[in-house]
């Protein structure tokens, strides 16, 4: 039985890839926090090993690793949300960078040979020009937040560890993914929560948005973690791979498939709380090498994984 350890298990990606690799018989262990939510998992947590240890803490890291002593790892724990990024730079640099060198230090002490598949972002591509689109893996990096800072730096500290350490680091770069469970700051999922509140009459029939005209690249969240357990089966340590649909969608036209769904007249406001200082125009990515390396094909619809999403939020606020 193969012992798989996630990071960010207790969060929305991590939740789905503990139930993907529980069905393949894997040993699944955790690492989580001691003030974690473990909401997303409540339905698997019996079956699952969680540790307490938290990534700014080498020491704890350190501990969890040497104790697990996995054979695959899953890095998924980060500070994820771009906006919050601009409001806490230093936080999420710290997370999603420094966190990184303690896991990775963590399993060079412990003299461990794991495969370890890190979580980075389209985020990291930024600015795309339009002739740039569908983004390849080896498309320029020119990040917009402070988040996709992170995740560039995360990228090159997994290469720099692969070279010169020889750790069998695969980094999987995911574009936009969603589905039930997907917190409500993010963009889909707020759109989602607020019809179903106009629905059940605990709002009015005004639904606030951000920007609705930059275009992004959605692939369902059980996609995805299909992805990610693929990079570590079939993928090669030190490469890069972009996991996406190839397929892009304006955010407002996410909504108009949403608003469809509800029977209610919704109006549209826009909520300036809801603007960046800068946004990424477009995402498209180019998913080719991973297919070709993987034989991963995105396999839910889009509008299944709204509709799935939709009925989340439905059945949660009844």
């Amino acid at each position: 039985m193969a012992r798989a350890l996630v990071t960010g298990i207790t969060g929305f990606v991590g939740s789905y890839l503990a139930e993907l690799l529980l069905s393949k018989n894997y040993e699944v262990y955790g690492i989580a926090r001691w003030r974690s939510k473990t909401e997303n998992i409540e339905h698997v947590k019996s079956r699952l090993k969680i540790i307490e240890a938290d990534l700014n803490d080498a020491h704890s890291i350190y501990n969890a690793i040497h104790k697990i002593k996995p054979d695959e790892i899953y890095h998924l724990a980060a500070q994820s949300f771009v906006p919050a990024s601009w409001t806490a730079p230093a936080d999420t640099i710290k997370t999603n960078v420094i966190g990184t060198i303690n896991l990775y230090e963590a399993v060079r002490k412990a003299a461990i040979n794991p495969k370890i598949q890190v979580a980075c972002s389209s985020e990291e591509y930024g600015l795309v020009h339009p002739d740039e689109v569908p983004i390849k893996e080896t498309n320029p990096l020119r990040p917009l937040s402070p988040y996709g800072v992170s995740k560039v730096a995360q990228d090159m500290l997994s290469f720099q560890y692969f070279k010169s350490y020889g750790l069998r680091i695969i980094i999987t770069r995911g574009f936009n993914h969603t589905g039930p469970r997907r917190g409500e700051v993010f963009v889909c999922s707020s759109f989602a929560k607020q019809i179903a509140e106009i629905e059940k009459g605990l709002k009015e029939a005004e639904i606030k948005v951000g920007n609705l005209d930059t275009i992004r690249d959605f692939t369902d969240v059980r996609d995805m973690v299909r992805g990610y357990n693929l990079a570590l089966e079939r993928g090669r340590a030190g490469e890069r791979y972009n996991i996406c649909s190839g397929k892009g969608y304006k955010i407002k036209e996410v909504l108009d498939i949403l608003l469809k769904m509800s029977d209610k007249d919704i109006k549209i406001e826009k909520d300036p709380q809801k603007m960046r200082p800068s946004d990424v125009p477009i995402l498209i990515g180019d998913n080719s090498k991973f297919k070709e390396q993987t034989g991963w094909e995105p396999e839910i619809p889009f509008k299944k994984t709204l509709k799935d999403l939709l009925d989340y939020w439905r059945k949660k606020l009844s």
